[in-house]
């Protein structure tokens, strides 16, 4: 199977390699794509051999091109290079491991090649679930999920019939910050929010997790991944981390998905599936993990999650505001320009912000994001 990684130096895109050097024999490096990580990019080039390397960030093109020369590997920078990737007929799967936004484009483009794609661009989904669905459908698209929580009920769900669906229960860690009061998480820093008690992830996912709006992006995710609507979706919090999600039956039974915290297992079954193939990820010791405990989600304390629920029962453009609404402010509390529970304030003063559009296209989606980014700024001192 060749592989492009977009999104190859994130998070996602290392571990996707990790099991690329475990299964040479199964998974080739076709092509790699980063953002503005060049050194990182010219050294996955150099070890896993791609025909192509892309670098988004157009202005570091010549650093990129002048490291491989010694190499036979084409070097391209842009957007639109990134689309002509995704759609050579070389290219099996695409992993969208882009994080926020900028990973819809590429997408898109993928879908309409009818790519095979292991979805861990979350907020493909957030911001044009319907749109997205609605491509895959006609352009015969398989879109398998990555993220440990949809990988999990992807899992759950197989063999089952859709009319026997009850419900989808995500679970989620609680993030660092579980256990605080209002007045605490006032003043914590992103240094605080960065260390997440179960899982590596990137400084945007992570402090996404500590707000729990990750969840709420989640939760959109799966309406639009497995056709459920919200009310049939619940979160519950599960700080071991250990269920990564569950499906409850019409006849009261409940399916779990379990294994250790470690993000490699669904990104290899995304790209493995429908076989199921050796991996070297640790294996859980019942005599060690044995207190699994469950609780609700607090959502007077992180309010992100019930903003997420709202803007999905809205609809239309609204899911793209929130998103892009939160890209800007975790960007400023990443910069410890705005504090944990302001990043709530502007969030919920920008949904109200901009006009609404039921059904958007592209181009809506393309103006509205840029818009809130520029109105969600103007509230971050």
């Amino acid at each position: 199977m060749r592989l492009a990684i977009l999104g190859s130096t994130g998070s996602i895109g290392c571990q996707t390699l990790d099991i690329v050097k475990w299964h040479p024999e199964r998974y080739e490096v076709y092509a790699l794509v980063a953002n503005n990580s060049a050194d990182k990019l010219i050294a996955q080039a150099r070890e896993f051999q791609p025909e192509v390397v892309v670098i988004n960030n157009e202005a570091h093109y010549e650093k990129v091109k002048e490291a491989l020369k010694d190499q036979s590997i084409k070097v391209f920078a842009g957007s639109e290079a990134i689309d002509q990737i995704v759609g050579m007929k070389c290219v099996d799967t695409v992993v969208t491991a882009m994080v926020g936004y900028a990973g819809l484009r590429s997408t898109i483009a993928a879908i309409k090649a009818g790519k095979r794609i292991a979805l861990a661009n979350k907020e493909t989904l957030v911001v044009a679930g319907e749109m997205i669905t609605e491509l895959a459908a006609r352009y015969h698209a398989a879109i398998v999920p990555v993220d440990s929580e949809h990988g999990a009920i992807f899992q759950c769900l197989v063999g089952e019939k859709d009319k026997e669906v009850d419900k989808l229960i995500i679970t989620a860690s609680g993030g660092p910050f579980r256990q605080m009061g209002i007045e605490e998480l006032r003043n914590v820093k992103a240094a605080d929010a960065l260390k997440h008690p179960t899982w590596k992830m990137g400084p945007k996912i992570t402090i996404d997790s500590a707000s729990l709006i990750n969840k709420g992006f989640e939760v959109m995710e799966a309406r639009w991944l497995f056709g459920v609507t919200s009310d049939r979706i619940e979160v519950i919090v599960h700080p071991q981390s250990i269920i990564h999600s569950m499906v409850q039956f019409v006849d009261g039974s409940i399916k779990a998905q379990m294994g250790m915290p470690d993000m490699r297992l669904p990104i290899q079954y995304a790209l493995s599936f429908p076989d199921r193939i050796e991996s070297k990820i640790e294996r859980m010791d019942f005599s060690v993990v044995n207190n699994l405990t469950f609780e609700k989600p607090d959502i007077e304390r992180f309010r992100n999650l019930g903003l997420a629920f709202e803007a999905l029962k809205r609809g239309g453009n609204v899911p793209c505001v929130l998103n892009a609404a939160n890209e800007v402010v975790v960007a400023a509390f990443l910069e410890d320009r705005i504090g944990f529970l302001e990043m709530s304030d502007v969030i919920e003063k920008v949904l109200g912000r901009l006009a609404y559009i039921e059904k958007p296209t592209y181009e809506d989606y393309v103006a509205c994001d840029a818009e809130t980014r520029i109105i969600t700024s103007e509230y971050i001192k």
